[in-house]
């Protein structure tokens, strides 16, 4: 089975715990060290000693509940909280009188903002109120009146926590969005795969079913009306179906150049990838089937190596390339394709003296549901990061250029063919897209 993209979920919020923890451990030793400083000048040093190894063995044993949101649960948010407000009104009973009305530090010191902070990461601004208006409330009852040193610090816990707060919502919308955006991008291209192996299949086949049941008459043509009526039917569904990744072209697709359906399904290579699909492979040897009576190739006397997966989504382009050349130049008309080894990219031009394409044709193929040149070619080279440029000029035929970035890790091929012989790549005028 093809192998599909895979999404990664990126998490904005964990380098916030992560902080989170060294901070705790960091104001933990902090506070403790202030107190250490001033020892002297406690009046009852033991409780504050007491308070310390509780808030010290607190805030190591429960590192892991601030690892991730998932552990930092709402018991464990009013137990750390508990044990800050706790430690500011211990204060009084510790310290002096006189060095609290100084403006002296609480017990847990800058210690309680860690406990707010961890309200603000895990539930937001909300919650962040919350966790500083009780901080608040407990330093005005710690100081006994409203004093301006007092009243700086609980204002500055307050919006810095809101912020924070604030700040951790809008990231995780942010991340919610982009996870979203990722899903559908990674849907699109697979709802793209599959038209386009539809297209490749099931479609062209039905068209043929019914052109020749048509030709042959009699029940066949019965069978040929069915299976007419079917291919419309599918037509309609995988146009509708498909969204196209945001950055590709919405008018330059369609399946038959806006030509009557029809023709024979020719299919090179085997789209499935393997567990070698990084492995170089020579490109010449997946194009070689495709040159006949009619179809000329011109490739370089070196291999032109590219990875696996780009390389037969470069020939499934040419295939494409090749049936619409068939179905709506004619069988006689005559077929040209040209590979060309360059050392950044791989060049492979398909050209018709068929009669060309009207301007338009492909906006209103596109708008019957005929996808062939947005999937089978435009879509394969835009999903290994290459492009196709389609040139048409009426009465004079149609020109096909696939353009393809070289693997960087892939060996080049020494040589590359710059014409071929008889072959008509005089460039005319690109069509307007």
């Amino acid at each position: 089975m093809p192998k599909r993209q895979r999404v990664m979920r990126m998490s904005v919020e964990q380098p916030l715990w992560r902080a989170l923890a060294g901070y705790r451990v960091l104001t933990m030793l902090y506070a403790v060290g202030l107190f250490a400083t001033g020892y002297g000048r406690f009046p009852r040093p033991w409780v504050a000693i007491a308070y310390y190894c509780v808030l010290s063995v607190w805030t190591l044993a429960t590192l892991p509940k601030v690892a991730n949101a998932a552990s930092c649960t709402k018991r464990f948010l009013a137990a750390d909280l508990a044990l800050a407000l706790t430690g500011i009104l211990l204060t009084p009973v510790a310290d002096a009188p006189a060095r609290i009305a100084d403006g002296g530090p609480t017990l847990p010191s800058i210690w309680t903002a860690g406990a707010v902070l961890a309200f603000a990461v895990k539930g937001g601004w909300r919650w962040a109120a919350a966790a500083s208006t009780a901080v608040a409330a407990a330093n005005l009852v710690e100081r006994g009146s409203p004093a301006r040193d007092t009243v700086h610090n609980v204002i500055l816990v307050w919006v810095a926590s809101i912020a924070i707060g604030y700040v951790v919502e809008v990231a995780r919308a942010s991340e919610r969005t982009l996870a979203r955006a990722l899903e559908i991008e990674a849907a699109t291209r697979e709802r793209e795969r599959l038209a386009r192996d539809i297209h490749d299949g099931v479609l062209q086949v039905l068209a043929m079913v019914q052109r020749r049941g048509t030709v042959i008459g009699g029940e066949a043509a019965e069978l040929g009306r069915l299976a007419g009526e079917q291919e419309v039917a599918l037509r309609t569904l995988v146009s509708g179906g498909l969204a196209l990744v945001p950055g590709a072209s919405r008018d330059t697709s369609g399946d038959t150049a806006g030509y009557p359906a029809g023709g024979a399904v020719v299919r090179a290579v085997d789209e499935d990838t393997d567990d070698d699909a990084d492995a170089p492979v020579d490109l010449r040897a997946l194009l070689a089937p495709y040159a006949g009576a009619r179809v000329s190739l011109a490739e370089p006397g070196a291999p032109v190596l590219l990875r696996a997966a780009a390389a037969r989504e470069v020939a499934a382009a040419v295939g494409a390339a090749l049936d619409n050349v068939r179905r709506h130049a004619g069988e006689g008309a005559r077929a040209w394709i040209l590979v060309e080894d360059e050392p950044e990219s791989v060049i492979v031009t398909v050209r018709d003296d068929g009669p060309g394409i009207p301007e338009g044709r492909l906006a209103q193929a596109e708008g019957e549901g005929r996808l062939g040149v947005a999937l089978s070619i435009r879509g394969r080279l835009r999903d290994i990061g290459g492009t196709a440029e389609l040139i048409s000029v009426p009465g004079q035929g149609t020109e096909v250029e696939l353009n393809v970035p070289r693997n960087t890790n892939t060996t080049n091929g020494s040589g590359h063919t710059k014409s071929a012989k008889g072959a008509p790549w005089t460039r005319g005028k690109a069509e307007s897209r």
